[in-house]
């Protein structure tokens, strides 16, 4: 454009003939086009040249470099640059003077790509700040367009904090520094944490010069862990940890906080160097025991959540961060101790009695068994002796049988009362954990909350019946079932069982009886009260022979109207018809037992 300023008027131009409207002196078309060109700016293709944009729309701009025509470079190839405006002064490269149309052909990109690599190198020895385009994701980082070269941009230096969403950078147009150039393999690393972090480390210095415990700072949540949440502080970092997010139990800090969340934290201590500081959320709000209704004591009836389940009890929260046990005695009136996990599970919303309550060691115990009334109250009304009911086995013992008539109500069934004529050794040999069994009150022992049961006074005594059929001296089929040391056990009718000395096993022949052998045997003892029939073998033959060698003896009547009755007297022959009667009714009474 200086050559503007050096054009002089022709000499010889007649200004009167001009002024009048006559004919001026004929210049040649020539020398009006060389006159035309010597106003213009000399370029050549090929060469970068500044220019000035003159206008701008959303899809060119509008170049003039002093030349007799201006040049359309499309924006796309400012985007690093999103704050060009008229009036600023670019490099083009110019590609073309003069194309089929008459356009000057330019490009701002070549003319940046043609000086791109002395300008990094400059950037990066001078530490310069410089603008560049985030073209799009790689991995690792990001393609950057700095000066037309594309660089890379780790995700590591994309800013101080770490990146969640890469997405969000592309298109953006942001300032780096150069960090690292490759001469070799021409590539270029760039950083845009590297121009906060002088800034943060000036700003780290002033927080931690002035940290103090109990001192109140405003941070971002940065991240959330399962053990506690980091917050920046201003360019330093600290951990709440799960106990100090809330007074409450914390199962995961989502609950409470959210990420980039501003908070407001207490500082709660910190080491010698200060590099690892502990915070506190729940600390700024007053503790929940504080602020329990004043008005709450022992007795009152309360709702909550459970929020912790042990096998001793439940933890029930009935306001954020105050907590009551229930322990597994207070759970049920039944004395049978259970797992917690019996009655409730986490989560569970329950209703509960206050059983203690300590403001100061801010403790609380519940119940819930005493929402319903103590079956022991009224035990003699409800249960009274000699009342007939049905029971569940819960337990065994050698000496008998735990039952539970209902929950709270146990009793104990000794041995001795589940059967009348069954020598029972264990009572899993007469029924089963978890199995029903019919049961009459027998006892009251209300101090230790214990039923004294019986099973086998449901049925009417046999061994009354028993006393008129086994008399001493009568003689009855046995099978032996049982061998011991000291003696058989011997199956007599009806389901008896007698006991027989290995000296009353002898037979006639002199061996021994053996196991599952059916024999005569005569009663020798009955014990009605002990429930002890004492039998023989051997005393069948050995009486026969005694009573045959007596009557050898006698004289003989010839007048004798009739023989001798046998040898062998069995009393049972002679029982009465009364007597046979009631050994088949008490034969099919013991059956249906049985069934």
């Amino acid at each position: 454009m200086e050559n503007l300023n050096n054009v002089q008027p022709l000499e010889d131009f007649n200004w009167e003939a001009y002024e009048s409207g006559e004919a001026v002196a004929e210049v040649s078309k020539e020398d009006q086009q060389k006159a035309y060109d010597g106003t213009l700016n000399k370029v050549s293709e090929r060469e970068v040249v500044d220019g000035t944009v003159i206008s701008i729309n959303k899809r060119e701009v509008v170049v003039n470099i002093g030349y007799k025509s201006d040049g359309i470079i499309p924006m796309s190839e400012f985007r690093y640059n999103p704050d060009l405006k008229v009036g600023d002064t670019v490099e083009v490269y110019i590609e073309n003077q003069e194309d089929k149309k008459g356009q000057l052909i330019l490009s701002h990109r070549k003319a940046r790509a043609s000086r791109a690599w002395d300008r990094i190198n400059a950037a990066l020895e001078n530490e310069e700040v410089i603008k560049g385009f985030i073209k799009c994701r790689t991995k690792g980082g990001m393609i950057v367009d700095v000066f037309g070269i594309e660089a890379f941009l780790p995700g590591s230096q994309i800013d101080v904090k770490p990146i969640r969403d890469y997405d969000v950078f592309v298109g953006k147009t942001m300032e780096f520094k150069v960090v690292k150039i490759n001469q070799e393999f021409k590539n270029v690393v760039v950083s845009h944490k590297a121009l906060i972090e002088a800034e943060l480390e000036a700003q780290k210095k002033e927080i931690i010069s002035k940290l103090e415990k109990g001192q109140v700072l405003e941070g971002t949540v940065k991240n959330i862990t399962s053990y506690g949440v980091f917050v920046d502080l201003g360019g330093v970092d600290g951990l709440i940890h799960i106990t100090d997010l809330s007074w409450g139990r914390v199962s995961d800090p989502h609950e409470v906080v959210e990420l980039d969340q501003k908070i407001n934290v207490v500082i709660l201590d910190f080491d010698d160097e200060k590099k690892r500081i502990a915070l506190g959320l729940k600390q700024l709000t007053p503790h929940p025991w504080d602020a329990l209704d004043q008005n709450l004591q022992v007795g009152d009836h309360v709702k909550g959540k459970v929020v912790v389940m042990a096998d001793y009890g439940a933890f029930v929260e009935i306001a954020p961060g105050v907590e009551g046990l229930i322990h597994v005695s207070e759970m049920s009136w039944s004395q049978h101790l259970r797992s917690a996990q019996d009655f409730m599970k986490v989560g569970d919303e329950v209703e509960a009695v206050i059983l203690t309550l300590d403001r100061d060691e801010r403790k609380m115990s519940l119940g819930i068994k005493q929402l319903k009334a103590d079956p022991w109250e009224n035990i003699e009304e409800k249960y009274p002796i000699g009342s007939k009911h049905t029971a569940k086995v819960r337990n065994f013992t050698n000496f008998g049988v735990f039952v539970e008539i209902e929950e709270g109500v146990d009793g104990l069934i000794h041995i001795s009362d589940l059967s009348w004529t069954k020598k029972v050794k264990h009572p899993s040999e007469f029924t089963q954990i978890g199995a029903d069994i019919d049961v009459m009150v027998l006892e009251i022992d209300k101090e230790n909350r214990r039923l004294s049961l019986g099973h086998k006074q449901l049925e009417e005594n046999p061994w009354d019946v028993f006393e008129t059929v086994f008399t001493v001296g009568s003689v009855h089929e046995g099978q032996i079932i049982e061998v011991l040391d000291k003696g058989d056990v011997v199956a007599l009718p009806y389901g008896v069982e007698g006991f027989a000395t290995p000296k009353h096993l002898v037979k006639q022949d002199g061996s021994q009886a053996q196991l599952n052998e059916k024999l005569q045997f005569k009663v020798i003892e009955f014990n009605k009260d002990a429930k002890r029939i004492i039998v023989s073998h051997s005393r069948v033959f050995e009486d026969s022979i005694r009573e045959e060698k007596a009557a050898e003896r006698k004289p003989k009547r010839a007048n004798a109207k009739k023989e001798e009755a046998p040898a062998i007297q069995n009393q049972a022959a002679s029982t009465t018809l009364g007597d046979i009667d009631a050994l088949a009714a008490l034969k099919a009474q013991m059956e249906a037992g049985k069934k």
